[in-house]
């Protein structure tokens, strides 16, 4: 096997796991030169994304696509959060313009304007959804407050407590912060 070959399999593999994204930190961390990345491009074999982050064109896309893009072009430690974990499963009838990216720190990545970046100064639990970094569907929800209404929100929790997104003290404790 070829060594463009086998390069090319290793970050298929990679983009097997991330909606069809593999960037530049994954591809070193699997022993796949960084210079690789641009040469595999140069060849069709992938697509240049952003600085770092690249696009494997064959996989099949889904419905998560523009999410796992947001969180990689956010960085590492980015994490869906507010409106756009309630999107994630089509809770609350929300259809955000922006995908919400949390962040903890401070980030100077030049994002396009559909990804909206928030900074949360807290410690923030978060969890994966579809493989995809997030904050708990309860705090999401609860974030919410003031933008989307409280009846919208109290739907939402009922349709993730049937969908098991959230516990028994989380249903409780939504329920209660949301009472008017």
């Amino acid at each position: 096997m070829a060594t463009g070959t086998k390069y090319r399999a290793i970050v298929r593999d990679i983009a097997l796991d991330q909606y069809g994204y593999v960037t530049t930190r994954d591809a070193v961390e699997a022993d796949v030169p960084a210079i690789e990345l641009p040469k595999l491009a140069a060849r069709g074999g992938l697509e240049n994304v952003a600085y770092g982050l690249y696009r494997v064109p064959d996989m099949l896309p889904t419905q998560y696509d523009q999410f796992a893009e947001a969180l990689l072009r956010a960085g590492e430690g980015a994490f869906l959060h507010g409106e756009s974990v309630l999107a994630l499963f089509g809770l609350a009838d929300v259809n955000p313009r922006r995908i919400r990216v949390g962040v903890r720190r401070r980030t100077r990545v030049t994002l396009p304007p559909w990804i909206e970046l928030t900074q949360v100064k807290d410690d923030v639990t978060t969890t994966q959804y579809e493989g995809l970094e997030s904050q708990t569907m309860a705090d999401a929800i609860l974030a919410c407050r003031g933008r989307i209404v409280n009846e919208r929100l109290v739907d939402a929790a009922k349709e993730a407590r049937n969908a098991g997104l959230l516990t028994g003290a989380e249903w409780r404790r939504v329920r209660r912060e949301l009472r008017p």
